[in-house]
Protein backbone atom coordinates (compact mmCIF):
# COMPACT_ATOMS: atom_id res chain seq x y z
CA UNK A 1 0.00 0.00 0.00
CA UNK A 2 3.44 2.34 -0.61
CA UNK A 3 3.11 3.33 -4.27
CA UNK A 4 2.36 6.88 -4.91
CA UNK A 5 3.03 9.45 -7.39
CA UNK A 6 1.14 13.05 -7.79
CA UNK A 7 -1.98 15.01 -5.71
CA UNK A 8 -4.70 12.69 -7.88
CA UNK A 9 -7.28 15.42 -6.32
CA UNK A 10 -9.57 15.11 -9.07
CA UNK A 11 -10.61 11.83 -7.91
CA UNK A 12 -11.93 13.30 -5.02
CA UNK A 13 -13.23 16.11 -6.34
CA UNK A 14 -17.31 16.49 -7.46
CA UNK A 15 -20.38 17.95 -6.36
CA UNK A 16 -22.18 15.37 -6.88
CA UNK A 17 -23.33 14.71 -3.62
CA UNK A 18 -22.97 10.87 -4.08
CA UNK A 19 -19.66 10.89 -4.79
CA UNK A 20 -18.06 8.58 -2.52
CA UNK A 21 -15.56 11.41 -0.96
CA UNK A 22 -18.47 13.16 -0.50
CA UNK A 23 -20.87 10.81 0.79
CA UNK A 24 -18.36 9.33 3.43
CA UNK A 25 -17.82 13.20 4.91
CA UNK A 26 -21.34 12.87 4.88
CA UNK A 27 -21.95 9.60 6.72
CA UNK A 28 -19.71 10.26 9.21
CA UNK A 29 -20.57 13.54 10.05
CA UNK A 30 -24.60 11.74 10.70
CA UNK A 31 -22.85 8.54 12.53
CA UNK A 32 -20.87 11.00 14.87
CA UNK A 33 -24.14 12.79 15.97
CA UNK A 34 -25.33 9.21 16.79
CA UNK A 35 -22.45 8.55 19.11
CA UNK A 36 -20.69 6.05 16.97
CA UNK A 37 -17.43 7.52 15.82
CA UNK A 38 -16.53 10.07 18.76
CA UNK A 39 -12.95 11.12 18.99
CA UNK A 40 -11.90 10.48 15.95
CA UNK A 41 -12.90 6.85 16.19
CA UNK A 42 -14.45 4.51 13.72
CA UNK A 43 -14.51 4.77 9.72
CA UNK A 44 -16.00 4.33 6.43
CA UNK A 45 -14.82 3.20 3.31
CA UNK A 46 -16.81 2.84 -0.07
CA UNK A 47 -15.61 0.66 -3.23
CA UNK A 48 -16.83 2.28 -6.49
CA UNK A 49 -15.00 0.73 -9.65
CA UNK A 50 -11.57 -0.55 -9.44
CA UNK A 51 -10.82 2.66 -6.29
CA UNK A 52 -11.36 2.27 -2.39
CA UNK A 53 -12.42 5.46 -0.71
CA UNK A 54 -11.38 5.48 2.99
CA UNK A 55 -11.74 8.25 5.91
CA UNK A 56 -8.68 9.07 7.13
CA UNK A 57 -6.91 7.79 10.49
CA UNK A 58 -7.29 11.15 13.65
CA UNK A 59 -9.39 13.23 11.96
CA UNK A 60 -12.59 14.76 13.75
CA UNK A 61 -15.40 12.63 12.09
CA UNK A 62 -17.55 15.43 12.23
CA UNK A 63 -15.40 18.27 10.38
CA UNK A 64 -14.11 15.48 7.81
CA UNK A 65 -13.67 17.22 4.36
CA UNK A 66 -13.44 15.10 0.88
CA UNK A 67 -9.87 16.74 0.78
CA UNK A 68 -9.15 14.09 3.59
CA UNK A 69 -10.60 11.25 1.83
CA UNK A 70 -7.70 8.66 1.05
CA UNK A 71 -7.86 6.60 -2.41
CA UNK A 72 -6.66 3.01 -2.90
CA UNK A 73 -5.94 1.15 -5.93
CA UNK A 74 -8.26 -2.56 -5.03
CA UNK A 75 -6.24 -4.44 -7.37
CA UNK A 76 -2.79 -3.75 -6.46
CA UNK A 77 -3.84 -2.27 -3.03
CA UNK A 78 -1.11 0.60 -3.69
CA UNK A 79 -2.45 4.00 -3.02
CA UNK A 80 -3.58 6.39 -5.74
CA UNK A 81 -3.93 9.61 -3.22
CA UNK A 82 -2.59 10.35 0.18
CA UNK A 83 -3.42 13.73 2.02
CA UNK A 84 -0.64 15.39 3.32
CA UNK A 85 0.35 14.80 6.63
CA UNK A 86 -2.81 12.71 7.67
CA UNK A 87 -2.45 9.00 8.22
CA UNK A 88 -4.47 5.98 6.74
CA UNK A 89 -6.69 4.30 8.57
CA UNK A 90 -5.71 1.36 10.54
CA UNK A 91 -9.05 0.08 9.69
CA UNK A 92 -8.11 -0.47 6.16
CA UNK A 93 -7.08 -4.25 5.80
CA UNK A 94 -10.35 -4.71 7.47
CA UNK A 95 -12.52 -2.98 4.57
CA UNK A 96 -10.26 -4.78 2.37
CA UNK A 97 -11.73 -8.14 3.83
CA UNK A 98 -15.08 -6.80 3.29
CA UNK A 99 -14.63 -5.77 -0.13
CA UNK A 100 -12.81 -9.35 -1.00
CA UNK A 101 -16.30 -10.62 -0.14
CA UNK A 102 -18.16 -8.27 -2.42
CA UNK A 103 -19.47 -5.49 -0.28
CA UNK A 104 -19.62 -2.23 -1.69
CA UNK A 105 -18.93 -0.51 1.73
CA UNK A 106 -17.72 -1.10 4.84
CA UNK A 107 -18.65 1.25 8.01
CA UNK A 108 -17.28 0.72 11.31
CA UNK A 109 -18.08 2.63 14.40
CA UNK A 110 -17.75 2.03 18.18
CA UNK A 111 -20.84 2.55 19.51
CA UNK A 112 -22.11 1.59 22.99
CA UNK A 113 -24.71 -0.48 22.11
CA UNK A 114 -22.46 -2.46 20.19
CA UNK A 115 -19.45 -2.48 23.08
CA UNK A 116 -22.54 -3.72 25.72
CA UNK A 117 -23.30 -6.83 24.14
CA UNK A 118 -20.25 -8.03 23.45
CA UNK A 119 -19.63 -7.75 27.45
CA UNK A 120 -23.39 -9.31 28.28
CA UNK A 121 -22.83 -11.98 26.08
CA UNK A 122 -19.02 -12.69 27.13
CA UNK A 123 -20.60 -12.45 31.36
CA UNK A 124 -23.48 -15.39 29.68
CA UNK A 125 -20.58 -17.48 28.58
CA UNK A 126 -18.68 -17.31 31.73
CA UNK A 127 -21.33 -18.46 33.78
CA UNK A 128 -22.59 -21.04 31.61
CA UNK A 129 -18.43 -22.35 31.65
CA UNK A 130 -18.52 -21.51 27.90
CA UNK A 131 -15.66 -21.01 25.61
CA UNK A 132 -16.18 -16.87 25.03
CA UNK A 133 -15.16 -17.79 21.73
CA UNK A 134 -17.42 -20.09 20.69
CA UNK A 135 -20.52 -17.31 21.70
CA UNK A 136 -22.13 -15.09 19.36
CA UNK A 137 -24.79 -12.53 19.80
CA UNK A 138 -28.08 -14.02 18.85
CA UNK A 139 -31.65 -12.56 18.87
CA UNK A 140 -34.79 -13.30 17.32
CA UNK A 141 -38.96 -12.45 17.48
CA UNK A 142 -37.94 -8.93 17.30
CA UNK A 143 -39.32 -7.03 14.45
CA UNK A 144 -36.42 -4.58 13.53
CA UNK A 145 -34.08 -8.15 12.13
CA UNK A 146 -36.11 -7.62 9.05
CA UNK A 147 -33.42 -5.03 8.05
CA UNK A 148 -30.76 -7.55 7.71
CA UNK A 149 -30.43 -9.54 4.31
CA UNK A 150 -30.20 -13.54 4.69
CA UNK A 151 -27.00 -14.24 3.46
CA UNK A 152 -24.80 -13.39 0.50
CA UNK A 153 -26.25 -14.97 -2.85
CA UNK A 154 -29.59 -15.49 -0.86
CA UNK A 155 -32.99 -13.60 -1.69
CA UNK A 156 -34.77 -11.04 0.97
CA UNK A 157 -34.28 -10.58 4.61
CA UNK A 158 -34.69 -12.42 7.68
CA UNK A 159 -37.76 -13.13 9.04
CA UNK A 160 -39.39 -11.97 12.63
CA UNK A 161 -38.91 -16.00 13.14
CA UNK A 162 -35.38 -16.31 12.34
CA UNK A 163 -32.55 -15.95 14.33
CA UNK A 164 -30.09 -13.22 13.73
CA UNK A 165 -26.56 -14.36 14.78
CA UNK A 166 -23.35 -11.81 14.73
CA UNK A 167 -19.79 -13.08 15.19
CA UNK A 168 -18.24 -11.77 17.90
CA UNK A 169 -14.14 -11.12 18.19
CA UNK A 170 -11.38 -10.77 19.97
CA UNK A 171 -10.09 -7.26 20.50
CA UNK A 172 -6.33 -6.46 20.21
CA UNK A 173 -4.23 -3.49 21.16
CA UNK A 174 -3.72 -2.48 16.80
CA UNK A 175 -6.83 -2.04 14.88
CA UNK A 176 -5.08 -3.89 11.82
CA UNK A 177 -4.10 -6.67 14.33
CA UNK A 178 -7.79 -7.84 14.25
CA UNK A 179 -7.88 -8.78 9.92
CA UNK A 180 -7.33 -12.81 10.64
CA UNK A 181 -9.45 -12.91 13.30
CA UNK A 182 -12.49 -11.50 11.44
CA UNK A 183 -11.83 -12.76 8.25
CA UNK A 184 -12.24 -16.21 10.37
CA UNK A 185 -15.41 -14.94 11.62
CA UNK A 186 -16.19 -14.26 7.85
CA UNK A 187 -15.96 -17.56 6.76
CA UNK A 188 -17.48 -19.52 10.06
CA UNK A 189 -20.89 -16.74 9.89
CA UNK A 190 -20.67 -16.90 6.14
CA UNK A 191 -24.26 -15.13 5.88
CA UNK A 192 -23.27 -12.86 8.59
CA UNK A 193 -23.40 -9.19 7.09
CA UNK A 194 -21.34 -8.09 10.59
CA UNK A 195 -18.69 -8.44 13.12
CA UNK A 196 -18.72 -7.40 16.50
CA UNK A 197 -15.06 -6.69 18.50
CA UNK A 198 -15.18 -7.04 22.00
CA UNK A 199 -14.91 -4.26 24.06
CA UNK A 200 -14.28 -2.15 20.88
CA UNK A 201 -17.29 -1.85 18.28
CA UNK A 202 -18.60 -3.61 15.24
CA UNK A 203 -18.04 -3.76 11.92
CA UNK A 204 -20.80 -3.73 9.22
CA UNK A 205 -21.16 -4.27 5.41
CA UNK A 206 -22.89 -3.99 2.90
CA UNK A 207 -23.31 -4.90 -0.99
CA UNK A 208 -23.48 -0.78 -1.60
CA UNK A 209 -23.96 2.44 0.65
CA UNK A 210 -27.45 2.34 1.33
CA UNK A 211 -27.57 -1.16 2.33
CA UNK A 212 -24.18 -1.21 4.97
CA UNK A 213 -26.20 2.08 6.15
CA UNK A 214 -29.64 0.60 6.83
CA UNK A 215 -27.98 -2.64 8.24
CA UNK A 216 -25.72 -0.86 10.69
CA UNK A 217 -29.06 1.51 12.28
CA UNK A 218 -31.16 -2.38 12.30
CA UNK A 219 -28.16 -3.45 14.22
CA UNK A 220 -27.86 -0.44 16.10
CA UNK A 221 -31.43 -0.66 17.02
CA UNK A 222 -31.26 -4.21 17.86
CA UNK A 223 -28.28 -3.90 20.39
CA UNK A 224 -29.54 -1.15 21.97
CA UNK A 225 -33.02 -3.14 22.57
CA UNK A 226 -31.15 -6.13 23.97
CA UNK A 227 -29.22 -4.42 26.41
CA UNK A 228 -32.99 -2.68 27.45
CA UNK A 229 -34.34 -6.27 27.60
CA UNK A 230 -31.79 -7.53 29.70
CA UNK A 231 -31.99 -5.04 31.90
CA UNK A 232 -35.31 -6.24 32.49
CA UNK A 233 -34.76 -9.67 32.52
CA UNK A 234 -36.24 -10.83 29.34
CA UNK A 235 -34.66 -13.34 27.05
CA UNK A 236 -32.97 -12.73 23.48
CA UNK A 237 -33.99 -16.23 22.02
CA UNK A 238 -36.67 -19.02 23.67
Amino acid sequence: MDAYTGSNDHLIESTDSQHPANLICTLCRNFYHLGWVTGTGGGTSIRQGPHIFIAPSGVQKELMEPSNIFVLDYASRSYLRKPPILKPSACTPLFLAAFDKGAGCCIHTHSQWAVLVTLLVERDAKEAGDDIRERCFEIEKIEQIKGIPKGQGKVGMLGFFDTLKVPIIENTAREEDLTSSLETAMEKYPDSYAVLVRRHGIYVWGDNVQKAKTQAESLDYVFQLAVRMRELGLPWTS
